[in-house]
């Protein structure tokens, strides 16, 4: 009897154990996947919602409720101008669409540099800042570069063309100027004096133009400029000047003889 007793105890002893090792084990897991979890969380990407294009979109196109969506973007690298709220968006109701300055495309943040103020006017107006104006470039001068060419690329101008009687040179004339449109000509923004300039210049000479790299972000240097014979390093002729030696100063006194009068040489007073 004593000896089926130990036994019993021996087993509920080892139960026990058992109990005791299961709960343990179950604990750690417990404590480990709360702690994997919480890594987890810290490590997570924190999200929120903003307005981006439900299709492409180009310049000058009216930018209304139809053609925009909520996506989820990463919160700690929002770009600035986002548009969170439908009344950031259309602040004047859904029924004024704001203009697309620049194009964007499917799920690409709408940004307040990208459109225009809610009921600005559609067209080359919508694409100007305050102040600026805009000048059609002739399609001489850009076909070379049509296909290239995008808005809000920077470009230099240079004018070819004589001065007086001088030799036909070229020089820098405008830099980083900025193409705000392609339709139905490259036309660029310029200040009002930038436009009177380049009116003169046109009618003077000619224009021609390159492209500004993106992070080329000094201006071009205005003086630079160069005629065929700096090209060619031709060195212009020195043409001396001849001193023509003055005459002796002669001298004269009038006498009379009769009724001649004649002229006579006498010795210069000093």
């Amino acid at each position: 009897m004593r000896a089926v007793f130990g036994l019993v105890l021996l087993v509920g002893m080892g139960l026990a154990g058992f109990a005791v090792y299961m709960v343990n084990q179950y604990m750690d897991t417990q404590a480990s996947a709360l702690e994997q979890e919480r890594q987890r969380s810290a490590t997570a990407i924190r999200t929120v919602d903003i307005y981006a294009p439900s299709r492409d979109l180009t310049y000058g196109e009216l930018l209304t409720a139809d053609d925009v969506q909520i996506i989820k973007y990463a919160r700690d690298h929002l770009p600035e101008g986002v548009f969170a709220t439908e009344e950031e968006l259309f602040p004047e109701g859904l029924n004024t669409p704001r203009v697309v300055r620049l194009p964007m495309q499917v799920n690409e943040p709408i940004l307040t540099a990208k459109v225009t103020e809610a009921g600005a006017p559609q067209g080359i107006t919508a694409l100007l800042d305050s102040g600026m104006r805009a000048f059609p470039l002739p399609d001489s001068i850009t076909r070379a570069f049509a296909s290239e060419l995008r808005p809000t690329d920077l470009i230099d101008l240079y004018w070819i063309g004589r001065v007086g009687n001088g030799p036909s040179s070229s020089r820098l004339v405008k830099s980083r100027m900025e193409i705000i449109s392609l339709e139905p000509s490259v036309v660029i923004q310029v200040s009002q004096e930038d436009f009177a300039d380049l009116q003169v210049l046109s009618a003077a000479g000619s224009l021609s133009l390159t492209p500004v790299g993106r992070d080329d972000l000094e201006a071009g240097d205005l003086t630079i400029e160069t005629n065929i014979r700096d090209v060619l390093g031709i060195v212009a002729p020195v043409v001396e000047e001849t001193v023509e030696e003055a005459a002796p100063e002669r001298c004269f006194v009038t006498q009379r003889s009769g009724t001649e009068r004649l002229q006579v040489e006498v010795e210069c007073a000093n």
